[in-house]
């Protein structure tokens, strides 16, 4: 009887894991949105190509990444909201920029942007990606190999293509409002202590954490640890941070296997300009379905939005292998902190003692 339920168990289990991993969820984003998004994304690296300069392209369309975060308000809300986010994403790649001259600092810097742009993202309650495309930026940024000298340049360069995709935005949006109404401006909620700062707290630094494991374990250009644990931990629940974590992992192995076969393949610059183009359609079209499809297309395009420039310059088996620890090693930093946060244990004590170096006027 004992053996029987352990298995009744065990294959309920299995259904309920399977039924959180497979199911697809509704959507209402209209085709419009992820193809303003690619191009805000392509439109740089093309330009890049054009120029026969790779590497200013992929930097620049990295800022053409803050599309992602224009919201479904009016007109005025959706610029405001838009310049502001471009301003923020500016300023992270350029503390992650400086930091990679000074490596000690490498790690306090990452969960000092972290904490600081998670406690802005909630506290204006700012809707997905929230700060994951900032912390990516940040953390490009630090392994990024350029010279002091180089810095205002390639931050200029990450600002023009926020800019363009601040354009694109505008006439998508005087386009989309003609054909659905927008949603009004919603009141900020009061803001917590546990929601704003305690949970940003924790998140920063697991954040840091999981860098400095990848610094600790000499992982080549672990820009995607940090990144992978953002990701896992800031779920709104326990099971959200599991289904992350599983999703995050499986389709990044399946993602891995793709980047594999496209790196293999004779590409020259015109090919993946316009590939990553196409990758962002995707994802967009996606990632609101289902997340862990979505990472299948992610994994091959923070690849190529990092390391196209230097393709051809190393074995794509090591690439690959890379980037696959980089993403274990951030779920599992990740499922850790994603425990901590959601246990009412943890939140008692540390809790405690976060409100001790807290000043008083940000608690009330």
């Amino acid at each position: 009887m004992t053996v029987h339920r352990t298995r009744t168990r065990l294959r309920t289990l299995i259904r309920t894991e399977m039924h959180h991993l497979t199911a697809i969820n509704a959507s209402d984003r209209r085709w419009q949105m992820p193809l303003a998004a690619a191009l805000a994304s392509g439109l740089p690296i093309l330009v890049g190509a054009y120029l026969d300069h790779m590497d200013y392209g992929l930097v620049s369309s990295l800022g053409g990444m803050v599309f992602l975060y224009l919201p479904d308000t009016p007109l005025y809300h959706r610029m405001v909201s838009l310049m502001a986010c471009a301003f923020g994403l500016a300023a992270c790649y350029a503390l992650g920029l400086m930091s990679q001259f000074l490596p000690p600092l490498m790690m306090p810097v990452l969960s000092f942007i972290a904490i600081l742009v998670t406690m802005v993202c909630r506290f204006y309650r700012l809707e997905p990606p929230g700060s994951m495309f900032f912390i990516m930026a940040a953390s490009i940024g630090a392994y990024s190999p350029v010279r002091v000298l180089d810095v205002p340049l390639y931050v200029g360069l990450l600002t023009m293509g926020s800019l363009l995709a601040g354009l694109i935005a505008l006439f998508y949006s005087v386009h989309i409002l003609r054909r659905q109404a927008p949603k009004p401006v919603a009141p900020l909620p009061p803001a917590t202590f546990d929601f704003v700062v305690f949970d940003s707290v924790v998140i920063g630094v697991f954040v840091g954490i999981s860098l400095a494991l990848a610094q600790i374990l000499q992982l080549d250009r672990a820009y995607w640890v940090p990144v992978s644990c953002l990701a896992v931990i800031q779920g709104m629940s326990l099971r959200a941070v599991w289904n992350r974590q599983t999703q995050r992992i499986l389709g990044t192995g399946i993602g891995l296997l793709l980047s594999w076969g496209l790196l293999v393949l004779p590409m020259d610059k015109w090919t993946i300009a316009v590939m990553m183009t196409v990758l962002t359609f995707v994802i967009e079209t996606m990632v609101v379905r289902h997340y862990g499809i979505a990472v299948v297309f992610i994994t091959p395009l923070t690849i190529f939005l990092a390391e196209a420039a230097n393709l051809g310059q190393g074995a794509p088996a090591l690439l690959i292998r890379a980037r696959f620890w980089d993403t274990v090693l951030g779920c599992i930093v990740g499922l850790i902190g994603g425990v901590c946060l959601h246990s009412p244990r943890f939140r008692a004590v540390v809790g405690r003692q976060v409100r001790r170096l807290t000043p008083a006027r940000l608690i009330s």
